[in-house]
């Protein structure tokens, strides 16, 4: 048992019959009244997210993680399959384990998150940004550059993202994978 003194980003840990993970935290000392730290926990089960405000010096049930590297195979009827490189043993893993999997191509090292207790993957962490190309896209209007005028577009992978009206067909873009942000164009 750890405190909440300990939470941190990417902090695992059992609650309310669950694995979350801590994706925002902000431990606040009002000027009146005890201390607390708010909370944004989101599930590795189901994806839910939620809001949690836990009391000063509230005991947490802390689950230790592995993080282990694997590289995305490819995807059939039964998941997604990836191989851990030092290994080379492979899994198969559920598409709801995979936060933006439409991001995932093939050879694409990712980072798979184990409960070392239970020896299970909990989710999968993708690169912070990934470059892609540009499979397909409408021509941009010439002369709309006095704001910060989009236009869809289509990656490899299939997923459509909003770019600049520059960016053509074959361009190479770097993408946040978390958001599916288009951050700048690769040469």
């Amino acid at each position: 048992m750890a405190s909440t003194s300990e939470i941190k980003n990417g902090l695992c840990m059992n609650y309310n019959n669950d694995v979350y993970k801590v994706v925002e935290f902000l431990h606040v000392k009002p000027g009146k009244g005890p201390a607390f730290v708010r909370t944004k926990l989101k599930s590795l089960t189901n994806g839910r997210v939620v809001d949690n405000t836990f009391p000063a010096g509230h005991k947490i049930d802390i689950v230790r993680v592995e993080r282990r590297i694997f590289q995305y195979l490819y995807k059939d009827d039964t998941g997604y399959h990836f191989m851990n490189n030092e290994t080379y043993e492979q899994i198969s893993i559920e598409e709801k384990l995979i936060d933006n999997s439409k991001f995932l191509k093939e050879s694409a090292q990712v980072e798979i998150l184990y409960d070392v207790e239970k020896d299970t993957a909990l989710t999968i962490e993708l690169p912070q940004y990934e470059i892609f190309e540009i499979t397909q896209t409408d021509p941009g209007a010439k002369g709309n550059t006095a704001t910060n005028a989009s236009k869809p577009a289509t990656i490899e992978t299939g997923a459509e993202i909003k770019v600049p009206i520059f960016i053509n067909e074959g361009d190479k873009v770097r993408i946040e994978t978390a958001t599916g942000n288009y951050m700048e164009r690769v040469k």
